[in-house]
């Protein structure tokens, strides 16, 4: 019977042409709960089933989108519960208004519509979700074959079982009602707490214009804080458009990303990947002290002790991917060699190697990250100088801009003194619809030259597509500047396009044609 039921699964995943990331993670409970006890002996002599219980592989447990992204709460939505979900079917579904319900609905979308979630002629029923999490389901075969060929295979295939009741525990509720919606009524709902969970659903059964929304839906919601566990999640998903993404934003805001309460929830593999990349824009103490949060984090998940010893055994092999000999020389002093995790040979190597002509020989990488290079789009043809001053008064010069593709915005180049060497103090500030993004209040020392002189935020800002910012400066110093004139209304910096036009925020004669902020930095 064991030879026979592994024959079965075995063809019924071979017909189903599942991807290799699918697998039977499940077994058939030895007891069953059903009250009929007279149909039991027949059920027992038919041939095992394992449709109901084909899941996604997966190298650990799945984190929803819960817990990275932030908890919203619409007033008015149908999709963020399945609490919501069920009451919005119970109301508008199962209740019928005419015996001659069909004639009210002209098209067919909208008649099978009204069977989304309803008991009304269904011939199947699932019980979704993990024990002591489930909600009973109800389905109509034809409908569900229709839109997905893995319930086309469950219900018309060769090896297809009639069976009323499915089980599926592997599946969020909430998840698989928002793939049933979209099966049903030809509509995309997500929502940020549901959206990982519904896009493993629309992976499972092979729904791919739901899984590209759910993939879309992600890459728009991406940030510093989630873009670590979403890294491991496209990668979990086979997603490389969204692992690009997440590269994207933890190289350009790396910092930001290795601060986040997310980087600790990344998994062992991803950690390694992450500590290896060369192109991570972030100073060596900030890697080292995120890496040791998430040794702390893994030792709670293990059961372990807080103990140095179990954080260095955590980290494995892992923490000579940190490119300590890199640091600074006080951020290794006053930070990596008081951690206790570094033995006290490697502390005295490193040392040497920072001192010593004849550097020892270590196991930690020794060559700097390269990091990102930034990008300078500079918006004007010439500058301007003594006969024509240009005189601060701390007022604000601002202009607005807008981009074609995805960027970072690093800081901005500004101008210096035309009398000479000067130090200014700039209050820098990027804002979006009137909502400051990024600010930063810095000095720079202008050397008399017509160079521009750049000022950095704090942290890279994350500027969208076709939509306009508003880039402001106050500068308070040496009255007499350069000026920038010939002003470009667009601006072509390698594969990036740049309009600008002028802001009312600007009260200092800065415009599209003239004045200050003649460059902006940025990461692409």
């Amino acid at each position: 019977m064991v030879d026979d039921k592994e024959k079965n699964m075995k063809c019924l995943t071979f017909f189903l042409m599942l991807p290799e990331t699918v697998k039977n993670r499940s077994k058939k409970s030895s007891k069953k709960t059903n009250t009929s006890s007279s149909s039991s002996s027949s059920i027992s002599k038919l041939p095992p089933v394992c449709y109901e219980i084909i899941t996604l592989k997966t190298k650990k447990k799945k984190k929803m989108a819960a817990d990275i992204f932030p908890r919203k709460k619409p007033a008015n939505s149908s999709s963020t519960t399945v609490q919501q979900y069920h009451q919005q079917n119970l109301s508008n579904n199962n209740l019928i208004p005419a015996p001659n319900w069909q004639g009210l609905y002209p098209t067919i979308r909208e008649r099978n519509a009204v069977m989304f979630n309803n008991d009304l002629m269904a011939d199947v029923h699932f019980v979704v979700g993990p024990p002591g999490g489930t909600q009973r389901l109800p389905g109509h075969k034809y409908v569900l074959a229709v839109g997905s060929s893995v319930f086309h295979a469950m219900f018309y295939g060769e090896l297809a079982e009639d069976k009323d009741e499915i089980r599926i525990p592997d599946v969020e509720p909430a998840a698989f009602l928002a793939m049933l919606k979209y099966i049903y009524c030809d509509e995309i709902d997500l929502a940020a707490d549901t959206v990982l969970a519904t896009l493993y659903a629309a992976k499972k059964y092979i729904v791919p214009h739901l899984a590209r929304a759910c993939v879309n839906f992600l890459e728009t919601s991406l940030s510093a804080k989630n873009a670590c566990v979403l890294l491991s999640q496209s990668c979990l998903f086979e997603e490389p458009d969204l692992t690009q993404r997440c590269w994207e934003v933890i190289d350009a805001q790396a910092e930001l990303a290795l601060k986040s309460e997310g980087f600790c929830d990344i998994d062992f593999q991803t950690l390694e990947s992450i500590l290896r990349r060369e192109t991570l824009n972030a100073k060596e103490i900030v890697v080292f002290e995120a890496a040791l949060n998430w040794a702390e984090v893994e030792c709670q998940r293990q059961d372990l002790a807080l103990s140095i010893e179990n954080k260095r055994k955590v980290l494995g092999k892992a923490l000579y991917l940190i490119r300590i000999p890199t640091m600074a020389l006080d951020d290794f002093a006053n930070g990596a060699a008081q951690s206790g995790v570094l033995t006290l040979n490697e502390t005295n190597d490193i040392f040497l190697w920072y001192t010593a002509a004849k550097k020892p020989e270590l196991q930690f990488v020794s060559k700097a990250r390269k990091g990102l290079v930034p990008q300078r789009c500079h918006r004007f043809q010439s500058c301007a100088y003594r006969s024509n001053q240009w005189r601060y008064r701390g007022r604000c010069d601002s202009i607005q801009f807008a981009v074609d593709k995805r960027v970072f915005i690093a800081g901005f180049g500004l101008y210096g003194s035309s009398c000479g060497s000067a130090e200014y103090s700039a209050k820098i500030e990027l804002k979006r619809q009137g909502v400051v993004l990024g600010q930063n209040l810095s000095k720079y020392f202008s050397d008399g030259s017509s160079s521009t002189f750049p000022v950095w935020f704090e942290y890279p800002v994350q500027i969208e597509p076709d939509t306009f910012y508003t880039a402001s400066v106050i500068l308070d110093g040496n009255e007499l500047s350069y000026f920038g004139q010939e002003g470009m209304t667009e601006v072509q910096c390698g594969k990036v396009t740049v309009q600008f036009q002028c802001s009312s925020d600007s009260t200092n004669g800065t415009g599209v044609q003239g004045g200050q902020i003649p460059e902006l930095i940025f990461y692409a």
